[in-house]
């Protein structure tokens, strides 16, 4: 099969032939039908998370359709479309996952960074871990709800109820859950790189009601934020635009060094968290809360030979909405 392979941290990824897998007693084969390109592909191609598996095929915002499956398995059959998302198996036994909390599981897996992912024409995957995703949205525009989706969803929930939500990065997930906010009658104040008019533009035709610079302090108090960019940098200035008690939550799986920051900027209650992957109850909340928006996915195919430019126009900030990738 064709496969994108990172053969080491720091390098392109590697066009080649690549034995297909085959299905273990839990697992199923699925042809890829898309993966998107998230930035966490960008920190585990750049080195910024430690200890992939090598070599490595990336990509874990995978849409695709099961070809076979292992013996144990009985809930799904071949030709049945699923997703595949970050999270790819856990213990079942530490105290985490025992509390609901498979998130923060000690021996977790992840597709794309510890098992092979959906740069592939072919994946594996823990049948328990996949999930059913939205048939009648085409594959392209459904495979960044496994990842975009689903960690700005759980960023969302962090945020609790807030009525007015500052969004710092206008990505992916970002356009995702503007779209969600939106439905359920928040006001959305977007925050980009300073000067970006083009991504300014599209968070208003996503449903903001504001877009600024991210060095600049919203129009009115908020009383929560999400923050997608991974920039430390960021962190101060959210925590003095949100109200007293107001809650900034942190999505990314990576980000730069957060700067020193005066006490009165987290005084008066306010609150700063971090998401940490996410759960199968996340994912299956999600998917049933996005088929009934129904969300506007902006996404741009790519084929599968380009995917270290698809990389690089992400990290640029080349694209609006998610890069996907079609093998």
């Amino acid at each position: 099969m064709r496969a994108m392979i990172l053969e080491a941290p720091g390098r392109p990824l590697r066009p080649t032939r690549w034995p297909r897998p085959e299905p273990g007693p839990d697992q199923v084969l699925v042809r890829v039908l898309a993966c998107a390109v998230c930035r966490t592909d960008l920190h585990v191609v750049d080195g910024e998370l430690p200890e992939p598996k090598l070599p490595l095929i990336p990509g874990h915002e995978i849409v695709g359709e099961i070809v076979a499956t292992g013996p144990n398995v009985t809930h799904l059959r071949p030709g049945q479309r699923v997703g595949i998302p970050w999270l790819a198996g856990t213990c079942a036994r530490c105290r985490y996952c025992t509390s609901d909390r498979e998130n923060l599981c000690d021996h977790a897996r992840f597709t794309g960074y510890t098992v092979d992912g959906g740069y592939a024409e072919y994946t594996v995957a823990d049948a328990r871990f996949c999930l059913p995703v939205l048939e009648d949205l085409d594959p392209v525009h459904c495979a960044p709800l496994l990842c975009a989706g689903l960690i700005g969803y759980r960023c969302l929930r962090k945020a609790g109820d807030a009525a007015t939500l500052g969004i710092y990065g206008f990505g992916a997930a970002a356009h995702l859950i503007t779209q969600v906010a939106r439905h359920q009658g928040r006001r959305i104040f977007a925050f980009t790189r300073p000067g970006d008019r083009e991504s300014q533009a599209f968070a208003l035709r996503c449903g903001a009601v504001w877009a600024g610079d991210s060095d600049q302090p919203p129009p009115e108090p908020l009383d929560a934020a999400l923050i997608f960019a991974p920039v430390g940098a960021l962190v101060p200035l959210a925590l003095r635009a949100v109200r007293k008690g107001g809650v900034v939550v942190c999505g990314g799986i990576h980000m730069s060094d957060i700067p020193t920051f005066p006490y009165r900027d987290l005084w008066q209650e306010r609150t700063l968290c971090s998401v940490a992957n996410l759960t199968r109850r996340d994912g299956l909340e999600f998917l049933q809360l996005a088929a009934s928006v129904p969300l506007e996915v902006t996404a741009t195919p790519w084929p599968l030979e380009q995917a270290n430019e698809a990389i690089e126009a992400l990290r640029t900030g080349r694209i609006q909405g998610a890069a996907v990738l079609v093998p």
